[in-house]
């Protein structure tokens, strides 16, 4: 999975030491990782199942 060009930020409901980073901005991908582990393993959705994540999400 090609990842150039990807912008992360920080999760809005991230604390201060569990913060989980997410790379949106992608055409085909969105991709999550763990910020205290960015060499680490990568999360990968296709951008409308990131969508009905976050929205069952905002649903609670």
């Amino acid at each position: 999975m090609d990842l150039t060009g990807a912008t992360w930020h920080t999760a809005t409901r991230s604390g201060n030491t569990d913060c989980v980073e997410v790379a949106d901005n992608l055409p085909e991908v969105v991709a999550v990782r763990d910020s205290k582990d960015r060499q680490g393993p990568i999360l990968a959705f296709t951008p409308p199942t990131w969508q009905t994540f976050i929205s069952h999400l905002k649903r609670r």
